[in-house]
């Protein structure tokens, strides 16, 4: 999670509600160095991605992501969390990926968060599908204990 993302929730910028803001998750290359490198906890905003020039591109994929769909905040013992439903881009050529950033394009595109997808993933001429993981308190994409 984004450490200005922990910031501009307390002060209100982002809403993560169903009728909410709007997320979207874009494509970060692999040898972007997630997160040890150039994006990770203190990366701001996603413009701190297409500034380096560091976002995943080709045929199926579209600079800046997709939107993320069915966003719902919910609650568990002491742990409020997010879900979203899982991301997919049809891709015609190749397209090869280390990580992903979610952000929010109702707030200037201020990121929430970087995910390091463990090593380099390609897909040529098939879907790339980002599951995202169980929407509870242990294992949701964002969650605040």
């Amino acid at each position: 999670m984004c450490t200005s993302f922990k910031d501009e929730l307390l002060g209100g910028t982002h809403d993560l509600d169903t009728s909410g803001n709007t997320f979207k998750i874009a494509l970060i290359l692999p040898e972007a160095s997630i997160p040890s490198g150039a994006f990770g906890a203190a990366t701001t905003n996603y413009s701190n991605v297409t500034a380096t020039s560091a976002e995943s591109s080709g045929t199926g994929y579209t600079a800046g992501g997709v939107a993320l769909a069915s966003q719902v905040v919910a609650n568990s013992g002491t742990t409020a969390f997010v879900d979203f439903a899982d991301a997919a881009w049809t891709i015609s050529g190749t397209v090869s990926t280390g990580g992903a950033i979610i952000y929010n394009t109702s707030a200037s595109s201020a990121s929430v968060c970087v995910i390091d997808f463990g090593g380099t993933q390609t897909v040529s001429g098939g879907t790339l599908t980002i599951v995202f993981p169980a929407a509870d308190a242990s294992n949701a994409i964002i969650r605040i204990a």
